[in-house]
Parts: C-alpha cells; structure tokens; sequence
C-alpha cells in the first residue's frame, strides 16, 4: 500500500494521455453504426412477426450526427500532458449538479475522490489503470468506466476550446439540468407540460462566452468502457446519436464533441475524439443588449418540442424528435446556461441556498433545499488562501490508506461573492457582476500545483474554482 505522501505527490505529476482522433476511425465509427442499425432493423422486424409492435409502426433508423471528422492536429495532437488531480478536479466539477442522490448527507463532487488511486502513470508517464482501479473495476467497472470517461472528455475539451477561443472563458454545464428550464425531458420531471419524447442528448454544453457577447455552445457526448476498440467504434457511434439530441441553430448546423475513453486494464488510458463542424451553436444576442439582461429570470419558458427539419423538393417540412433553440430563445437559453454555470460554482463551494436560487423547480432546485450540503449551507465553512489566492468553499475528512487527509473544494472569494443569495439579507447573485469576475479570472495562473504553505496538492481552473487535498495530523486524542 502506497504512503499517503506518495499519493498526494503522484496526483501532481504531470502524465501524458494517449489521444486517437483519425480518418480511419471516422470511418470505423461509421461502419459500426451501420452494424447497429442493421441489427436494430432486424430486431423490429422480428417483433413485428411476433406481434409484438403496434399496428402502423413502421421502422426508423436513429438519426446521428453527420460530418464527423477528425480533430484538427493543432487542437488535439497525438497525447495531452494533464495532471490526474486536474481531471479529477473536472469530474468533480461535473457532478457538482448531478443529483444521483449517491452522496447523500455529502456534496454530490466528493464522489470522484474515490478515484485517487485508480491509475497511475507506467516508466513513459502514460496513464494506466492502478492495481487499486482494478479492484475498483472489478466491483464498479460501469460507473468507473462512465465518471471517468466524463472526466478526460471534460479535461480534453477544455483544451480543445481554449485553443480555439483563447479569448473566451468556457463553461462546462449539465446539458440535463440546462435543458430542464424549459423541456419536459421525462415523465418524472415536475412540470405538467409536454415530454420531450426523445431519451438522447449530449451529457453536456460547453459555453464558449464573453461577458455581454454571443455565446457558441458545443453539445459534448462521452463515454467510457474497460473493454476493446470494437466497444469504443460503438461507443462513438451511440455519441453521434446523443449529440443530435439537440440544435442549437438551424437543422443539422451545430458543432459537437465526442468522445470514447478507452481504459484498458492492461494498456495506457487512451482518449478517442471526432467533432462535428457547423456554423450552428450560437446564441445571437443584439449588439446593444445591456450586460445586466444575462442575470434576468429564465422564468417557465416552454420552448416547441421537437427539430424543426426542412423539406427538400416535394418532401414537406418536418418536426424530429429533440430538442431545438431557434433564435427566438437565443437570449433565454444563455441566461439558463449562464445559471446553470453559476449553481455549478456553488454547488461546488458546498452552498446549497445560492444552488437552489439560482435553479427553477423544473431543474431541482428543491434537490438542494431539502439538506445542507458537507458546508452545511454556508459558503464560509472553509477559508483558505491557496497560492496567493483567497478561496472559500467546503472540506471533507476522510482517511486514505489509513492516514487522514483533508480535501478542500472552493471557488475564489471575489467570485463567489458575487452569487451568494442569502434570503434573510436580502443578498442576491448578480450573475453579471459573476460573469465579469470570472471572466478576468481566466487569465491568471492555473494548473496543478504543490502549494507548501498549505502542504498539500492543488488544481486551480480557468473557472476560478479550487481543489486542494492535504494529510492533516490525528486529532489530539489519538
């Protein structure tokens, strides 16, 4: 069993992440979609000779994203050197909002501090499942495969885009818990309205934003798996069916990423990517849109269900099953986004009163009313300075390989500030003022760091926001 020490060390050792995007597996991905419709048409034609469909159901293939293609080289090259703390940082960031209900009595984020030591890096520094990962796997392969392809993809991403858009900020947003302001996406949801119908859509939105600007969003679609290429082709073919889940624009003009990780137990981790051009996913707001319109209500907006396709030649227009955001609900939608943004910032400082105001009952927000989170409802639980900068958030206590140690999620002061609603002080988020600060905050210094005052490991984001682990000593009475 490794030392606690040498742990904390190893997640701030800068690995490389093998990277696949390629001709070949466009085409790969391509014929293992056509092998799963075959089989998909095959299935319903034997229900059909059952008796088992509906009279007048005809069959209909899945409708994928079209146009994949390799990344270019300059975004995303052959590997990507990250830290295993900075992906982890991501993960937790991803389920700051997730409300599995897994942690329960606990912030939803904490879960992904199971993964500490579920890979390590081999003599070359390639990332390779951990003697703890397989005994992970072994138990909890599908969850480890699915948190952690989330994870890279989100890393990965953020890489992708800020090359692109080095100017801009990204933001990484449940694409769920967006879409929920104004769709009806299941049965369970609480809203009388219209379901959506429709079961695919990215797990994610990355905004790509400056303040007071248009805003172009990238549906993200990732998945996992500890099993073969075969599984990553199928993988990619069932994303390119999640990212068409939703248009942002016109029909079949918005970009997308997607993403297959391959974690392999006796190979490096790899990272397979494609994309999806478009001049699509831009939320136009007029030139002259005052700043403070991003902090308005997103209210009950009830968006048409359905994607509008034009007909070509004799065939009439049509309605496809999915979600759209035509230029009507350009400004809504980044006022939702800009929301969404913000609770997953105090979700992650553990303040579940600011989460829950900035959320509609339609998106939950009575998730994090109903119990306090490990902060206990106050964002000034824990105060730490971590690298010059002042951080405020939550902390955990856990022991790792029989030692205790702490770790601290946290968001910078200035930006927090600005989205703490406490409703006995009458203080509001300004999410204007929110997207002003972390906008500036995107220019200083992040990455993986060993910070010594505070003697632990630290991953501090473009977003502003914090995770820092560290051993304590035992309590007095040890």
């Amino acid at each position: 069993m490794p030392r606690t020490e040498d742990v904390l060390n190893s997640l701030k050792q800068a690995v490389t992440v093998a990277v696949h995007s390629t001709r070949e597996l466009v085409g790969k991905v391509e014929q293992a979609a056509a092998e799963k419709e075959h089989e998909r048409q095959e299935t319903f034609q034997k229900n059909q000779e059952e008796g088992k469909t509906k009279p007048g159901d005809t069959y209909a293939p899945l409708r994928r994203k079209p146009g994949l293609r390799p990344l270019p080289g300059e975004e995303l090259g052959l590997s990507v050197r990250l830290t295993f703390w900075d992906v982890l940082h991501h993960l937790a960031r991803g389920l700051a909002l997730s409300q599995r209900g897994a942690s329960r009595g606990l912030a939803e984020h904490w879960g992904s501090l199971k993964y500490c030591q579920a890979l390590s890096a081999d003599a070359t520094t390639h990332l390779k499942v951990s003697e703890e990962g397989k005994r992970i796997a072994t138990y909890y392969k599908a969850l480890q495969s699915e948190e952690l392809g989330h994870a890279f993809a989100l890393a990965v991403s953020e890489e992708i885009l800020t090359r692109r858009y080095p100017d801009h900020s990204i933001s990484i947003v449940r694409a769920d818990t967006a879409l929920r302001a104004g769709w009806r996406l299941t049965s369970r949801d609480k809203t009388k309205t219209k379901t959506v119908g429709y079961q695919y859509r990215p797990q994610f939105f990355a905004e790509v934003w400056k303040p007071g600007e248009s805003s172009r969003v990238f549906p993200i679609a990732c998945k996992g798996n500890h099993s073969d290429r075969r599984k990553v082709y199928e993988q990619l073919a069932s994303a390119a069916v999640h990212a068409d889940g939703v248009h942002i624009g016109a029909w079949n003009e918005t970009p997308a990423l997607l993403f297959s990780t391959e974690i392999s137990l006796s190979d490096p981790l790899t990272v397979h990517a494609l994309h999806a051009d478009g001049p699509g996913g831009w939320l136009r707001i007029p030139d002259d849109t005052p700043a403070a319109d991003i902090g308005l209500p997103v209210g009950d907006e009830n968006p048409a269900v359905g994607i509008f396709k034009p007909g070509k030649g004799k065939d009439p227009d049509t309605s496809e099953p999915g979600c759209q955001i035509g230029p009507r609900h350009y400004k809504w939608f980044q006022r939702a986004l800009a929301r969404v943004g913000a609770a997953g910032l105090t979700a992650f400082a553990g303040d579940g009163e600011s989460t829950a105001a900035l959320l509609t009952a339609r998106q939950g927000n009575d998730f994090f009313q109903s119990f306090a989170h490990a902060a206990a409802g106050s964002v000034h639980d824990a105060r730490y300075t971590l690298l010059g900068e002042r951080f405020e958030g939550t902390d955990h206590v856990f022991r790792l390989n029989g030692e205790r140690v702490q770790a601290f999620s946290g968001v910078a002061k200035d930006i927090l500030d600005a989205l703490v609603t406490r409703e006995g002080e009458e203080q509001r988020a300004d999410i204007a003022t929110y997207r002003q600060r972390a906008h500036a905050w995107r220019t200083k210094p992040n990455g993986t760091f060993w910070d010594h005052e505070w003697d632990g490991v630290v991953s501090i984001s473009r977003d502003g926001t914090v995770l820092a682990m560290r051993q304590i000593p035992p309590f007095r009475n040890e």
